[in-house]
């Protein structure tokens, strides 16, 4: 509309108008003519009022939370005691309690080898590049993962980074056939590689071809350069196989894993290097070898055996008292 005479004239005499009915309407009260007019009105432009009114007006959002405070607060508990509940309820689900039992597990193999490590989970087997022994964990660049990282879990070993996503990473386990690592000895100290075999024990080569081993012993990982992409002392596994000494260079020995490749859910990636070697501090402590049970044997003699002993006793005693006899007669004749 253009700023003309008119226009003006007539916003005048409109506003006039909305005053004289609004006049009207005030003193008329609950009687007011107005009043069937503003009732069409409500009915036709009130729902859109209320739709609008939810998304625009903040304040009358806020004096109806104040209002409804004590529906809300109760509202708010019985959420909470729901919750309540299904936390107890998750807490006494076996597999949640095997969780936490991991999680406990590993992060106390942390804090005994001074490990920096970040908690994941495996949600994936396998890779798309091949049939590898590989799994998928559910932590990755945004996390602070980084390629060549070595991968634990309350057990030992289970392997190393080889492929990071912003999400996820793919980890390369350490029964895979293209997995090697440097290994140490508990106690003799003797290096070593162990390379995996997928479902069977790991194959080490040890350095040293005259070493004393015997099945039991144990193995850790040496560490890498830069502990990447290993860091020392973490737990590989027990001897349970040993190759004849040919007066080699190197000797093999078969090594069983401590880690369950086939049971893998909670892990931990090294994202902090020790700062020392923790040697075989992290290995778990040997089994106690069961006592063999002493059994003694006590003869209790038998009622058969009573009997004879009596007889014997009683030949013995009439032996005796004959001989005393004949001495008596015999000293008689000499007195004689």
């Amino acid at each position: 509309m253009r700023d003309t005479k008119e226009s003006r004239l007539l916003l005048v005499l409109l506003i006039a108008i909305a005053f004289a009915l609004i006049t009207v309407d005030i003193r008329g009260g609950r009687n007011s003519p107005a009043d069937g007019a503003r009732q069409a009105a409500a009915a036709v432009f009130g729902p859109i009022e209320n739709g609008m009114s939810t998304v625009v007006d903040p304040v009358g959002n806020a004096v109806s939370a104040v209002r409804d405070s004590d529906d809300r607060h109760d509202r708010l508990a019985r959420l909470e005691k729901q919750n309540a509940t299904l936390k107890a309820k998750l807490g006494s689900d076996d597999r949640n309690r095997s969780r936490l039992n991991q999680l406990d597990k590993m992060l106390k193999m942390a804090g005994e080898g001074q490990y920096g490590i970040k908690g994941a989970q495996v949600i994936a087997i396998g890779s798309a590049q091949g049939f590898s022994w590989t799994v998928t964990i559910d932590v990755g660049a945004n996390d602070g993962i980084r390629r060549d990282m070595t991968v634990l879990n309350g057990n030992g070993l289970v392997g190393r980074v080889t492929t990071v996503g912003p999400d996820a990473s793919t980890v390369l386990l350490a029964n895979d056939p293209d997995f090697t690592v440097g290994t140490r000895m508990e106690g003799s100290d003797e290096l070593g590689f162990a390379s995996g075999q997928g479902d069977r024990p790991l194959r080490v080569e040890l350095l040293n071809g005259k070493a004393e081993v015997k099945k039991g012993d144990r193995l850790v990982t040496f560490g890498s350069e830069a502990d990447r992409p290993f860091v020392p002392g973490v737990p590989v596994g027990t001897v349970t196989g040993v190759d004849p000494s040919n007066g080699g260079l190197t000797r093999t020995l078969y090594v069983t894993p401590f880690v369950s490749f086939t049971k893998l859910d909670i892990v931990g990636v090294v994202v902090e290097a020790p700062k020392k070697d923790p040697r075989d501090e992290v290995l778990p402590a040997k089994p106690k070898p069961t006592p063999i049970p002493t059994v003694t044997v006590t003869v209790t003699p038998s009622a058969s055996a009573n009997t004879g002993s009596d007889s014997g006793t009683g030949s013995t005693t009439d032996s005796g008292t004959n001989s005393g006899t004949d001495e008596t007669d015999t000293n008689d004749q000499q007195q004689r």
